[in-house]
């Protein structure tokens, strides 16, 4: 384990010394624990990018380069036109 040393503001010290007591750790404990989230995180992150990038490759949908999403396309499927269903009107008649 390397050993690194971190400028922080005393007030800012003071008060994570205090939440290091409370949880009965130490600001040491606190930082390495905290630095360990952010790195799985950005292993995470780039694992998902990688897979969404292979599925991006490996899908045979073509939109082309002149196709612009369309919203009433993207939603056409899921939307109830009122007048084909009466009963989605909210008007209190049924």
């Amino acid at each position: 384990m390397k050993n690194i040393t971190l400028a922080v503001d005393e007030n800012v010290l003071n008060e994570v010394r205090e939440i290091a007591a409370r949880r009965r750790t130490t600001v040491n404990a606190l930082v390495r624990d905290y630095l360990t989230q952010i790195a799985a995180q950005e292993s995470r992150i780039a694992e998902a990018r990688k897979g969404l990038k292979e599925l991006m490759d490996k899908s045979t949908a073509r939109l082309g380069p002149d196709y612009v999403w369309n919203r009433e396309e993207i939603y056409e499927d899921r939307m109830f036109p009122r007048h084909k269903c009466p009963d989605l009107r909210g008007d209190g008649e049924t």
